[in-house]
């Protein structure tokens, strides 16, 4: 049996440590306890640990194996200082940091301190094959401070923090032996542990460069080591790709690259916080938002169309033609893109959505019973098949359950829609029949968290989603259904839907005016546009009695000047 340095006995060696991950620096003992000579964590029971984190063991050499080790397993009492011949290190850098080589065996000894005094070793024993990683440490490694830091107390301009020792020593030779540079005990996996252990040290520099091992779990540490720092002290290096560590550089004779990967480290900055100077080239490769026209030129000059990842609301008075606005932009989508198109109309039988888009290509109000009843079936077969089979077929999905439902189950749908049918468009009429599903009480509350939860997955999926909303009820003799001019304010329920929405247009009609061509006449009024800043009125729409279609007048005779248009000139 082996004996470790602190004397018990173990018949199981190189396993991985579920405590700081690394992949061999553990023995395990006969009654199931274990060490790791990498984090000097001691498990009582070692299969169990791993259990808890999910680690599979590997398997270990068996004991004979072990046995043929033990001289080499041994603690040395000595050794001298040379050059580290297979690290391409120098003499003169090894004594700089104490590392002595045992002639006999050419393993290395790295002294830790606490402070001036020397606390703890690790032997690192040389490597037959060219793979294998085994080390020991004897001491108090929860004493020791960070590899080389006893050398560089007095603070500086610049301190280096790499993974290994050697990778210290190497980075120390490549930085002209100008810089502080060192090393944390445990790996990556311990890194912040290390750091916060030697916080005080490092923060007595001015700027801190992070350069741990180029891999994932490296490239992990090293963001959470940057949080620890004061801001903007902590700079974080990346090594050319084909290198995994400084001293990989150094044996292969690349102290110049690694020198310019050095100065050229980036200030760490927490997510979501760029420097204008890191976004040039994101600028010129960004992915445009794709975007299609409005139906309607009015719109299309002030908003440049519409796009997906943008929330759109559509808002006015009750009957004043919200659902018939969308209907027609349903219509459009279908007609005139290949994108697959949703539609979650929460007041109304899906039948009547269904009919609605086909009364828009058969210019045809289908929806009325006696309308419907004078074309044939073949002629509705046709229209059906334009608009959902063929190179549509899949292409539209309609909600199909009219009423209330729980408020999950509706952004269930709609998250299907979007994900599993793959539709880029959705249509949501109306927010105020999801605040219904969501809970009876404070209005404004519900509102917010749903316009969050509709933002959220506009952003997470890049959907374009197109929400009918409600207004409140203004003050006075004169509402909205006598065209009262529509402004933010009166938005119901919410500030949150003026302020995450990326567009909100209203509809106004005087529904009670005399003039038969003025009551059928609804204005679209942009009241927010974050894409463009171009707000005020946008078209007209002309209902068509014949048809139940909305046709833009004209609108080059008229420019906005923040008034309501004179119907008298469209006479």
């Amino acid at each position: 049996m082996m004996t470790d340095h602190e004397g018990s006995n173990w018949d199981e060696y190189k396993l991985p440590c579920p405590e700081c991950g690394g992949s061999d620096p553990v023995g395990k003992n006969k009654d199931g306890s274990a060490h790791c000579f990498s984090c000097d964590t001691h498990f009582h029971d070692y299969d169990k640990a791993c259990e808890s984190q999910g680690l599979e063991r590997t398997t270990t050499p068996t004991v004979s194996k072990i046995k043929d080790h033990r001289n080499k397993l041994s603690v040395p009492s000595n050794g001298t200082f040379t050059d580290l011949t297979d690290r391409k290190i120098s003499k003169a850098t090894a004594i700089k940091y104490g590392v002595k080589v045992v002639e006999a065996t050419g393993d290395h000894i790295y002294p830790f301190y606490s402070g001036n005094q020397m606390v703890a070793t690790k032997v690192r024993y040389k490597s037959h094959d060219g793979v294998s990683k085994n080390f020991s440490w004897t001491g108090s490694t929860t004493e020791a401070g960070l590899f080389g830091e006893q050398l560089f107390s007095g603070g500086g301009k610049y301190v280096t923090l790499v993974e290994g020792e050697c990778d210290a020593m190497a980075g120390y030779e490549m930085l002209g032996s100008k810089w502080a540079v060192v090393s944390i005990k445990r790996g990556a996996s311990g890194a912040v542990k290390d750091v916060k252990e030697s916080l005080e040290f490092l923060e007595s520099f001015d700027n801190i460069v992070i350069c741990f091992d180029n891999d994932k779990a490296g490239k992990e540490a090293s963001k959470k080591v940057a949080r620890l720092f004061t801001p903007s002290k902590a700079k974080i290096m990346t090594l050319p790709e084909q290198f995994n560590d400084p001293n990989d550089m150094l044996i292969a004779n690349k102290a110049n690259s690694f020198s310019q990967a050095w100065w050229s480290a980036k200030t760490y900055t927490p997510a979501g916080v760029i420097n204008v100077s890191e976004f040039k080239e994101k600028f010129f490769t960004r992915e445009k938002k794709a975007s299609v026209p409005y139906p309607y030129e009015g719109l299309n000059k002030k908003l440049y169309g519409l796009r997906q990842g943008e929330l759109v609301t559509f808002t006015g008075g009750t009957g004043l033609g919200k659902s018939s606005v969308t209907r027609e932009l349903e219509h459009w989508l279908i007609k005139n893109t290949e994108d697959n198109v949703g539609i979650i109309a929460l007041e109304e039988d899906p039948n009547r959505t269904i009919s609605g888009i086909l009364s828009i290509e058969a210019n045809k109000r289908l929806y009325i019973e006696q309308e419907l009843e004078q074309l044939s079936k073949e002629e509705i077969n046709n229209y059906f098949d334009i608009l959902y089979n063929g190179k549509n077929e899949n292409r539209v999905w309609v909600h199909a359950h009219f009423g209330t439902n729980s408020i999950e189950d509706i952004f269930s749908k709609l998250r299907y829609m979007i994900v599993g049918c793959g539709c880029k468009w959705v249509v949501v009429d109306h927010l105020h029949m999801l605040v219904s599903a969501m809970f009876e009480g404070d209005e404004r509350r519900a509102i917010d968290s749903i316009m969050t939860k509709l933002r959220s997955i506009c952003e997470e999926t890049g959907a374009g989603l197109i929400l009918v909303s409600h207004l409140r009820r203004v003050d006075g003799n004169k509402g909205h259904e006598n065209g009262v001019q529509v402004s933010l304010s009166h938005l119901r329920g919410s500030q949150s839907i003026a302020q995450l929405s990326d567009c909100v247009i209203a509809l106004e009609r005087n529904q009670q005016a005399e003039d038969v061509q003025e009551s059928n006449t609804t204005q679209l009024r942009v009241l927010k546009s974050r894409y463009t800043g171009d707000v005020g009125l946008a078209c007209r729409l002309l209902y068509d009695r014949e048809t139940g279609r909305l046709n833009e007048i004209p609108t080059e005779d008229y420019e906005d000047d923040g008034k309501d248009i004179e119907f008298d000139d469209y006479a």
